[in-house]
């Protein structure tokens, strides 16, 4: 049987975590959260580098998948977390709010963080067809679809250097 000490405790920890949330539902959220950058060169290399590291990261999860070194699952996994980060990068770019002069720039790499993410996705698409035991044949248009959004994203990181302000 539990002690009376654990029951209190476990009673104070579910009131305080009910008192939280109501706060949270009472208090209006209409604070509009903004992003504040000062340097929006430095920022967008800055962001350029986490999306190299995340592009290497997959790229090397994804041959590990191809050639049978981790499983579908675990991929998939690799891919949540990833996605997510590219998510939040994305979002961060939404709430900047650069300069005009900067914006054409921005816009066209938060177009190749899109991109990415969707590779991510169709990457996810070829996992759960390798798990099913597909042939070649039934995932090369997955594959196709694989290739073309790569290439669009870093077609959009080229646009994105190209229109950076001088």
């Amino acid at each position: 049987m539990a002690s009376k000490k654990g029951i209190a405790i476990t009673v104070i920890i579910l009131i305080a975590i009910t008192s939280v949330s109501f706060l949270f539902w009472i208090v209006p959220q209409e604070n509009e959260t903004t992003f504040v950058v000062s340097d929006y060169g430095n920022y967008l290399d800055g962001v350029k580098n986490i999306h190299e590291v995340l592009q290497e990261s997959i790229d090397i999860e994804y041959q590990n998948l191809r050639n049978g070194e981790i499983s579908p699952k675990d991929y998939i996994a690799v891919t949540e977390v990833t996605s997510s980060q590219v998510t939040s990068q994305i979002s961060e770019f939404v709430i900047s709010k650069p300069p005009e002069e900067w914006q054409d720039s921005y816009i066209s790499y938060m177009d190749a963080m899109k991109k990415f993410n969707s590779y991510i996705g169709e990457t996810k698409v070829l996992s759960n067809l390798i798990e099913k035991g597909s042939t070649e044949e039934e995932m090369a248009e997955t594959l196709q679809k694989i290739k073309s959004l790569k290439a669009e994203s870093l077609e959009y990181v080229k646009i994105s250097d190209e229109s950076r302000p001088d």
